[in-house]
Parts: structure tokens; C-alpha cells; sequence
């Protein structure tokens, strides 16, 4: 499960100053939210718009069936399956830039993962429109060996060879579901 990450703007990282000037919604800009970015926050995801892959400022999280309720990650391997999830697996995929996320160990202590030799992760996800709002979900899968000494789920990591291709290649996107992802570093 994926319950925080990180989206830090203190640091100089050009992928994530490029994908920030590009985002031309100036009301929500002023909400988006960067740091540790926790559910129900607005964030910049990209997305395929046409043939380009462009930064969107959505809110993460769908609206649950019970009041209140927020559903933030959605299963790789029985998204396609479910009703809630089913179409936008299909059209509607996103990448989520981020600095890293965490995970927690079952003493509760917090750990960082991101790539190694690179400031920025991106992560897997689908979104979908609910009362006007785009909204979005991170996909997770079981974890690989970097992450599976301190939890049992972690995010679809996608390289960011691979983003073009999980945005526009729908069998592209399910091979890279099917896949164990690339290790990662724990940070602390």
C-alpha cells in the first residue's frame, strides 16, 4: 500500500521543475500541494492528452462507497477486474512524479524508498472523473526484494524509459504490471 510520498521542490531537480512550469491551471496551482503529500491532496500527475504527455493538477484519491471514505491505491493485479478501476486501466492512465514514498514497517517505523542515482520516481496510476474533478489512485503490486524486508505491497515504479508506453500502450502498461519493477534504495 502506498499511503504518502514525497513531491520535495526545495532542491533543484529539472524533470520536476519542468513538469511544474507546465502546468497552466493558476486556481489550483495555489492548492497544489508539495513535501509529504498525504490523501485527498492536489498534486501534478502527467497524462496522456492526444499524443503528448502533459502535467495535470488532480486530487489523489476516488471517493469510497461509504461517507467519506477515500480509496487511494488499486491492486495491479485485479484492477483490471474491478468495476472501479476496469475502465480506467484501459484510457485513462497516469503517472505520478514524486521524490520517493514511504512505507511502514509492522514496529511503525517510517522508511523512504526512491531510485537510486536519480532525484525523481514516478509511479503508476489511474484516474477518472468523479462530480467535475479528475481524481487518481497509485497502483500497487506485491513487493520486490528492495522493498519486502519492510512491507509487503509497494507502487508500480515505472522507469522513466517506460512512461511513454504505460501512458499511450495499453499492452505495454499490462507487461509492465506483470513485472517485478526496479530496486529501489531505502533512505531511512
Amino acid at each position: 500500500m502506498c499511503g504518502r510520498y514525497t513531491l520535495f521542490t526545495d532542491r533543484e531537480i529539472e524533470d520536476l521543475e519542468d513538469i511544474l512550469a507546465k502546468i497552466d491551471d493558476d486556481v489550483k496551482k495555489e492548492r497544489m500541494k508539495t513535501g509529504e503529500i498525504f490523501p485527498s491532496e492536489i498534486v501534478p500527475v502527467l497524462i496522456r492528452q492526444s499524443d503528448e504527455i502533459k502535467p495535470r493538477l488532480l486530487t489523489w484519491g476516488f471517493p469510497g462507497y461509504k461517507k467519506k471514505q477515500l480509496i487511494i491505491n488499486a491492486r495491479a493485479e485485479s484492477a483490471g477486474e474491478k468495476p472501479m478501476f476496469r475502465s480506467a486501466l484501459e484510457s485513462r492512465r497516469c503517472v505520478i512524479p514524486s521524490t520517493g514514498f514511504y512505507e511502514w514497517d509492522r514496529n511503525k517505523r517510517k522508511y523512504l524508498f526512491n531510485m537510486p542515482d536519480s532525484d525523481m520516481l514516478y509511479m503508476a496510476g489511474l484516474y477518472h472523473r468523479f462530480e467535475e474533478e479528475d481524481r487518481f489512485v497509485i497502483l500497487t503490486r506485491d513487493a520486490n526484494a528492495s522493498v519486502a524486508p519492510i512491507h509487503h505491497r509497494m507502487p508500480v515504479v515505472l522507469e522513466q524509459m517506460h512512461i511513454r508506453n504505460w501512458l499511450s500502450d495499453r499492452d505495454a502498461a499490462l507487461s509492465i504490471l506483470s513485472g517485478s519493477g526496479p530496486e529501489l534504495e531505502k533512505v531511512f
